[in-house]
């Protein structure tokens, strides 16, 4: 039984597709192809009342915690029933995602995921310590190869890109003391959170570049890059320093010129009056014109003074005005990349989950019976060589097939095979697939197989 690093347990088939993959094969006869069909449909629909109940534990485990309920809870937990409910909800939750063939993010692929390159260049920052806890799975790891543009856009580089087809993000934040305490007690800044305090959050997206998982965190901080603030700040920094030698002389003498100028208001002596006119001397009235002078090339200094300033005060607005439009840009394409990504998010998200856990489930289960069915007799390690080589060389799908949970639940299907005349309380139950003392695991005919698992789905409730 091979085991491979590189591959996954998902099957990137539809339930049905599968069902009819395995019709196509040729090995079933046109009345056996009927009976599997059957066998599949019944199989399918035991799986679905049976993950029923665990859609709707973790939904009341989840209650309590809902950021978007608009249900009243009939009985407030206190905090020691929150805790185990968020505890089982925590278990059901991870146990359903493994079923889902869905991966729990590592360590090393974290650390790899903020080393890489991103096509959105922003600074993102996630503060773990706001959460009491958290969890990130992800399914289908593909790779897409894309063209940044570098040196101000005249050169296109190729960046391969690992993108994860599927993530799943669980975070519950801590209450509100600790964040009262983190902002000193300011209500003003917890009441900009856009999040509440206390309540869990779970998200579903698509195609997430390994390289920008931050950004789907809640709490991330998003700033410029050392880049992005080189080249937003070294240009202005350039002009500011141009503009402010230009208009340094005239700041100097602002002052003193606003202190002469309100004198200078407050004087009369721009106009000769006619008294003055008849009695000054031409000296006197020479003084008058070289004083009126002096007085207006003061004038004319603060003018350049004053707009020395305005133009000073004006590039600092402009560049503020400048900084605040890249920012919204980047905000933008932040929210563009989410919202085309974004598939569902809290309550939602166990709908999808339970859906996606029970068709892994149903195709595991309809391809390993299909292969004892038709192959014969067979290892646990010859079974899971035979489906993973029959979906490479006909389908060109590669995949690490779970056979453990396929066997596993063809092994706990167990009915009861009643002929007529019978007492069933004699009849022994029998298992759709079983192994005998050689390790080789026999499947049940199908009209067998599908009495089983009629006769389970019968006695699933024993009301009567």
């Amino acid at each position: 039984m091979a085991v491979y690093a590189d591959r996954e347990a998902f099957i990137p088939y539809r339930k049905s597709d599968v069902v009819e993959l395995c019709v196509e094969d040729g090995k079933l006869q046109p009345e056996d192809a009927k009976k599997f069909r059957e066998f599949c449909e019944i199989v399918g629909a035991y799986y679905h009342f049976d993950y029923h109940h665990e859609l709707e534990a973790m939904k009341s485990n989840f209650a309590a915690f809902d950021p978007d309920a608009d249900t009243k809870p009939r009985v407030v937990p206190n905090e020691e029933q929150k805790r185990e409910m968020h505890s089982n909800l925590m278990k059901d939750f991870e146990k359903i995602l493994v079923k889902a063939n869905y991966r729990k993010l590592t360590d090393e692929e974290w650390k790899r995921a903020k080393e890489q390159e991103s096509l959105i260049t922003l600074r993102m920052d996630v503060d773990t310590n706001d959460y009491e806890s958290f969890c990130l799975y992800h399914r289908g790891n593909t790779q897409e190869t894309v063209e940044l543009k570098k040196m101000f856009g005249l050169k296109k580089v190729p960046l391969t890109m690992d993108i994860f087809e599927r993530v799943v993000l669980m975070i519950k934040f801590k209450d509100e003391a600790y964040f009262l305490q983190k902002f000193k007690g300011s209500k003003k800044k917890l009441q900009a959170l856009n999040f509440t305090p206390g309540k869990t959050y779970i998200y579903m997206y698509k195609n997430i570049p390994q390289a920008d998982l931050e950004i789907i965190f809640p709490n991330v901080e998003i700033s410029m890059n050392l880049k992005d603030r080189l080249l937003f700040w070294v240009p202005a920094a350039g002009a500011g320093l141009a503009t402010l030698v230009k208009v340094l002389p005239s700041l100097f003498i602002i002052g003193g010129i606003l202190g002469v100028m309100f004198g200078f208001m407050q004087d009369d002596l721009l106009v000769l009056t006619p008294e003055q006119e008849k009695t000054w001397t031409d000296k006197q009235k020479q003084d008058f014109k070289d004083q009126t002078q002096k007085k207006n090339e003061k004038q004319k200094q603060l003018i350049a003074a004053l707009s020395g300033l305005a133009v000073l005060v004006g590039f600092v607005f402009k560049q503020f005005i400048a900084y605040k439009n890249k920012r919204i840009q980047f905000l933008k394409q932040v929210a563009d990349t989410l919202f085309f990504k974004d598939l569902v998010c809290n309550g939602g998200v166990f709908n999808s989950l339970i859906d996606a856990a029970e068709d892994e489930q149903c195709k595991q289960i309809f391809l390993a019976y299909y292969h004892l069915l038709t192959g014969g007799s067979m290892s646990k390690e010859t079974l899971d060589d035979t489906i993973e080589g029959w979906l490479e060389q006909k389908f060109n799908t590669k995949i690490d097939f779970d056979v453990e949970q396929a066997l596993k639940c063809l092994s706990e299907l167990k009915g009861k095979i009643v002929e007529d005349g019978q007492d069933e309380a004699a009849v022994p139950e029998k298992a759709i697939v079983h192994c005998d003392a050689d390790g080789k695991y026999h499947a049940l005919p199908m009209d067998d197989a599908k009495t089983v698992v009629d006769y389970t789905w019968d006695n699933i409730f024993q009301y009567n």
